[in-house]
């Protein structure tokens, strides 16, 4: 007949001849791969800056002061934007000191609702978010790059569209395609 052993803290002292100070201590082992946590508050503020002000601040003023109708209404909307973004921020950061994994959104969506949500959200993000991401500031890149060269006249679609196509394809290295 077996015998169950609860799990405890005072049944692993019970097993050990009831001395806590006997049990071995939990290091990983040395040939695990772990990773570190590298991300400092000023690599975490230089994260956020570049991804949500860097990309957005490029893009979007001309097109936000055209449909707001004047300067005071289009910081409205920029300060409104940059309050949900912190709400964002906070929210993420929030979710980072509970869930204490390596994964991001996978992760937390996975804790939540599942595996099947956490595979939608990651197949939606390789498939859809992130390609769409990298065209749109490809396509700012190309546009600001060439508006010096074309200063009195408008820049030709296709010299973006070129320009866009040499920005990406200089950022993809051989080794980014390599196991």
């Amino acid at each position: 007949m077996s015998r169950r052993v609860a799990h405890s803290p005072g049944a692993e002292a019970a097993q050990n001849g009831g001395n806590k100070d006997q049990s071995p201590p939990k290091e990983p082992p040395e040939d695990r791969v772990v990773l570190r946590k590298k991300v400092t508050l000023l690599r975490g503020i230089s994260i956020i800056i570049g991804t949500i002000i860097g990309a957005g601040i490029f893009i979007s003023p001309k097109g936000i002061l055209k449909h707001s109708g004047s300067v005071g209404m289009s910081l409205v909307v920029w300060i409104a934007c940059g309050v949900l973004s912190l709400f964002g921020a906070l929210s993420y950061a929030e979710l980072g000191t509970c869930i204490k994994k390596s994964g991001g959104h996978y992760i937390y969506i996975l804790d939540t609702f599942g595996p099947l949500m956490a595979f939608v959200r990651l197949w939606a993000d390789l498939i859809a978010i992130r390609p769409a991401g990298l065209a749109v500031i490809s396509l700012a890149f190309g546009r600001y790059i060439l508006e010096p060269i074309f200063a009195p006249c408008g820049v030709p679609e296709i010299a973006i569209k070129l320009a866009t196509s040499i920005g990406i394809s200089r950022s993809m290295k051989p080794t980014d395609f390599t196991s």
